[in-house]
This record gives C-alpha cells, sequence and structure tokens, in this order.
C-alpha cells in the first residue's frame, strides 16, 4: 500500500471516529454526565469541521474512488447532530413530560428527511431546508434553561423548517462573506467552548454574548436567500 493511499484510508477512519464519538456521549448523557456530553458533541463538530479539508489534501476521493466518503459523513452526522442531540433533549428533561417522547422523535423524522433529500447541500454551497444543528438548539435550550414549552415550539418551528426550501449558509465552503464567517466562527466556538468549562452556572452574559453569532448566520442565510429570490 502507498503512502497516499494509506494516509486516505485514515481519512476515513477519523471521519468514522465520529460515530465512536457519538455512542459514548450517548453512555454520558444517560448518565446525566452533560458537561462531559457537551465535551464529546463538540469534539465530534471538529471531526466534522477539519475532515473535508483533508480528504482533499490527501485526494481522499481519486485514490479510493470506490468508497462514498459523503455518505460515511451523512451517516455520523445524522448520528451526532440529530440522534444525540433529541436523546439529549429527553434525557435532560427540557421538554413537557407529556410530549417528550414524540417531541424529541420529530426532529428524527424531519432531519431523516432532510439528509435524503438530493441537494440537502446545494451545487453552490448552501444548506437546502434547516441544517439539523440540533446539537446548538440542545445546547442552547440547555445553558438557557428557557420554559420547557419554549422548547417545544422550537423543536417543532425548526422541524418544519427542514422542509422548507430556505438555503442557508455552509460556513466553510460559503460563496459570500466567508472569510468574515469562519472569524466569527471561531470566536463563537471559543465562547462556546468556555461557556462548557463554567458549567453547570456559566455566566448568562457568556451565554446571551455566544448567541450573536447564530443570529448573524440565521440573518446572512436569509439575507442572500433573499438576495437570490428578487434579483
Amino acid at each position: 500500500m502507498s503512502v497516499s493511499l494509506f494516509l486516505a484510508w485514515l481519512v476515513h477512519l477519523y471521519t468514522a471516529l465520529g460515530a465512536v464519538v457519538a455512542f459514548f456521549t450517548v453512555l454520558y448523557i444517560e448518565q446525566e454526565l452533560f458537561q462531559e456530553a457537551f465535551w464529546l458533541m463538540s469534539l465530534a463538530v471538529v471531526i466534522d469541521a477539519t475532515d473535508g479539508t483533508l480528504a482533499r489534501a490527501v485526494r481522499v476521493k481519486e485514490l479510493i474512488p470506490w468508497f462514498d466518503g459523503d455518505r460515511l459523513e451523512d451517516v455520523i452526522d445524522y448520528a451526532n447532530y440529530v440522534i444525540v442531540p433529541c436523546f439529549f433533549l429527553f434525557r435532560a428533561n427540557l421538554l413537557p413530560p407529556q410530549d417528550a417522547s414524540w417531541l424529541a422523535a420529530l426532529p428524527l423524522i424531519a432531519s431523516a428527511y432532510g439528509f435524503c433529500r438530493k441537494e440537502a447541500k446545494t451545487a453552490d454551497h448552501f444548506f437546502l431546508g434547516f441544517p439539523s444543528y440540533w446539537n446548538i438548539v440542545a445546547f442552547y435550550l440547555y445553558t438557557l434553561q428557557t420554559p420547557r414549552w419554549i422548547n417545544a415550539f422550537s423543536v417543532i418551528i425548526l422541524s418544519i423548517l427542514v422542509f422548507v426550501p430556505i438555503r442557508y449558509v455552509y460556513p466553510s465552503r460559503s460563496p459570500v462573506y466567508r472569510g468574515l464567517t469562519n472569524s466569527l466562527g471561531v470566536l463563537w466556538a471559543i465562547s462556546v467552548l468556555l461557556v462548557i468549562y463554567l458549567l453547570p452556572e456559566p455566566p448568562p452574559h457568556l451565554v446571551f454574548a455566544s448567541l450573536l453569532f447564530p443570529a448573524y448566520y440565521t440573518v446572512l442565510s436569509f439575507w442572500v436567500e433573499t438576495q437570490r429570490l428578487f434579483s
């Protein structure tokens, strides 16, 4: 086996480690070790954010054309961004008790559709429909300690938005404001890690400050979509 081929397989292994991270995150959630679970959720994001760059650097698709790395990534992403946070919403008692089961299951169905849509990621590098950021949803519903009825409403609305063909910015490959978005994203990631470190009682001002980037991301996505629709 050549060095190049070995490195290509290492990248696939690196991506597949996301499944292991998901498994141990579920174990932590089951034990109500929520801070530890958030650390592993963050690790899953790091793997997801870096494996594509590594794959392109070592020419994975060229060296192993018969192995579908995109399908592997979708499997891992569904586990880490949908199944794990939905279990977190249920186990951390963030949903109304009488409706917790079906509310936690709702994103599972919605995102199963979203992931299987052929243009879930468009040719010009946007996500089509709400891009299943359920890990972020779970993080903020937990750290903000919002009322359960608000949490339920949020889950329902965001699940519906998976089916609405609005395009959302793909931060690492966005054709617009990529540099600014990624720079702000790094600052946001640092603030989120600091909030996790300070759990279970992070300063409210820090949590609210970290919301600035999701707000920017949402406004940017809707602005870009508006420009496309009316241009």
